[in-house]
């Protein structure tokens, strides 16, 4: 497994709105191991693309922990040694915003995440990795239609993540994040995400 500060993946496509982004922070909410929320591991390396006023908006909340150039951090920290850092890129010519959980702990975290970010966004090809589409159905997937295996599924699965799915005349059912075939990926995926090319993970 990747420890916190190495892991990086994008969580959400897309420009988010303000509601968006909060319901993005609050994305592993509900997670039942209260240890995995507390270390960090489920959201350091997570990031996403906002727009200029919700950059602005974080920005003006309290006096940032740092500047940094094209970067600032906030000043309360999510969990332990992980807080949001808010960047502003020129990308292509175009002055974009994201923002991203870095663990502080390892100095060179934004740095690698600016990096990660813009290797990302300036790929010739729009695409989308399976890890990045399964990532963004659950983003985008709203708290009840999305949980976690509990004490019916078999113990080595047990609070891994699950989505409800629709399977016409036999109605719902509940089927693993990590299980969901290409169809049900494309399924749940929006219309303009469908059918983008595969991306080789880096």
């Amino acid at each position: 497994m990747q420890s916190p500060s190495s892991r990086s993946i994008k969580i959400f496509h897309g420009v988010a709105t303000r509601h968006e982004m909060y319901r993005l922070f609050d994305r592993h909410a509900q997670d039942p191991d209260t240890e995995r929320r507390r270390s960090g591991a489920l959201h350091a390396g997570e990031w996403f693309e906002i727009g200029e006023d919700e950059h602005d908006h974080m920005f003006e909340i309290l006096p940032p922990l740092w500047m940094r150039g094209d970067m600032f951090a906030m000043r309360e920290f999510l969990t332990g040694d992980v807080t949001s850092v808010f960047f502003t890129f020129s990308i292509d010519g175009r002055i974009r915003w994201f923002h991203g959980y870095c663990d502080l702990s390892d100095r060179t975290s934004p740095d690698r995440m600016k990096s990660v970010i813009v290797e990302r966004e300036t790929r010739p090809v729009r695409a989308m990795t399976r890890e990045e589409r399964l990532e963004h159905i659950w983003s985008a997937t709203h708290d009840d239609y999305r949980g976690y295996a509990g004490a019916r599924w078999p113990e080595a699965l047990r609070g891994t993540r699950t989505v409800l799915l629709y399977a016409g005349r036999e109605g719902t059912f509940l089927k693993r994040l990590d299980d969901l075939t290409e169809t049900e990926i494309a399924a749940k995926l929006p219309v303009q995400f469908r059918h983008l090319p595969d991306a080789v993970a880096a």
